[in-house]
C-alpha cells in the first residue's frame, strides 16, 4: 500500500494534482447497496462483522455500477438495483489481500482479488457479501473502487478501473463455460505475457491464447478467444511488467492458502479417524 500511495503521489505531483491522502493500515469503509432494506442493512453488517455507525459508510447505486458494466455484460445479470455491499480495509504493507464472498452467485474471491490487483489495489481486506443468495455481485467492483478513492481523496486511474472490471466480467463469463479454475487461470496467465502479446497482431494473440489455454489443458472456443483477446488490449494499456509481478505475487498467496486448507483438511481427517479407531476398540471391548 505504502508503494503505492508513494508512487501515486509522485505522478499526483508531475500532473499538478492535489496530493493523495495517506492512508492508515486499519482505515476502513463500508459501501453499502442502495436498494436493500434496514433488516438487510443489518444482515450485511453482521456479515461483516461490524456494528452500523462504526466504520464509514458509502452507498453504490445501480447507475454507478451501469458506468464500468453497461456494453460488457449483459442488463440482466446487472439488473435494476444494487444489493451487492463490501468491506474494504487497509492492510499493513506486504500483507496482500484477504477475500472472503458470501451469497454471491456470479463471481469468486479469486476473480475479485485478480481485479482488485489489476486496478491497483494490493494490501487489503475485502468482505463481499449479500443480504440475498444468488446475487451476481456486479456492484461490489464498483463499490470497492469507491471505498478506496474515498479513502485516499483521489480517483484511481480509469483505465485501470475499467480493466479490472472488464477482467471480472470475462473471468465470470468464462467460469459459467469451463469452470471458474481455468478460467481464472488462462487470464493470469495472459497477464504475465503482456509485454510480448502488446507487439503482436490481433491472429498472433489469438494464436497465443490457444497456446496458453492448450498448454494448461483448457479447451476454448473462438468466441472465448475473442474476449480474451479484448480483455489483452485493455490490460496491455497498463503496466505491463508490475502487472505480472503482482499476479506471481497473487498465485503464490493463492497456492499457500490451498496449501494451508489442504492440510487443516488432512489434520482434520487425521484427528477423525484416530477417534473412529478409539470408538472401535471399546465397542470390541466390551462387546
Amino acid at each position: 500500500m505504502k508503494k503505492f500511495i508513494s508512487t501515486f503521489l509522485a505522478v499526483c505531483a508531475l500532473a499538478g494534482l492535489s496530493a493523495v491522502r495517506a492512508i492508515d493500515a486499519g482505515e476502513a469503509r463500508a459501501v453499502i447497496g442502495a436498494n436493500i432494506t434496514a433488516d438487510q442493512k443489518a444482515a450485511v453488517y453482521a456479515a461483516f462483522g461490524k456494528e452500523p455507525g462504526s466504520v464509514t459508510e458509502l452507498t453504490v447505486t445501480n447507475d454507478e455500477e451501469r458506468k464500468y458494466l453497461d456494453g460488457l455484460v449483459d442488463a440482466s445479470i446487472i439488473g435494476t438495483k444494487s444489493i451487492s455491499s463490501v468491506y474494504l480495509e487497509v492492510l499493513e504493507e506486504g500483507k496482500g489481500l484477504d477475500v472472503s464472498v458470501t451469497n454471491i452467485s456470479w463471481c469468486t474471491k479469486e476473480m475479485y482479488m485478480n481485479a482488485l490487483v489489476t486496478a491497483g489495489i494490493d494490501n487489503a481486506k475485502l468482505i463481499v457479501t449479500s443480504p440475498i443468495a444468488g446475487i451476481s455481485g456486479t456492484a461490489a467492483l464498483t463499490g470497492v473502487y469507491k471505498a478506496y478513492e474515498d479513502m485516499t481523496g483521489q480517483p484511481l486511474d480509469e483505465i485501470a478501473k475499467i480493466a479490472g472490471t472488464q477482467e471480472l466480467v470475462v473471468t465470470a463469463d468464462l467460469a459459467d463455460q469451463i469452470g471458474s479454475y481455468d478460467a481464472v487461470t488462462i487470464v493470469n496467465e495472459l497477464k504475465k505475457v503482456l509485454a510480448e502479446t502488446v507487439n503482436m497482431t490481433d491472429d498472433e494473440l489469438k494464436a497465443e491464447i490457444k497456446r496458453i489455454a492448450a498448454e494448461n489443458g483448457i479447451s476454448v472456443t473462438d468466441g472465448q478467444v475473442d474476449q480474451l483477446l479484448a480483455l489483452c488490449r485493455s490490460l496491455e494499456k497498463l503496466d505491463p511488467d508490475q502487472l505480472k509481478a503482482k499476479v506471481e505475487s497473487l498465485q503464490n498467496t493463492i497456492k499457500k492458502l490451498a496449501a494451508a486448507q489442504t492440510t487443516l483438511q488432512q489434520i482434520g481427517q487425521s484427528i477423525k479417524g484416530f477417534f473412529e479407531s478409539v470408538g472401535k476398540f471399546f465397542a470390541k471391548l466390551f462387546s
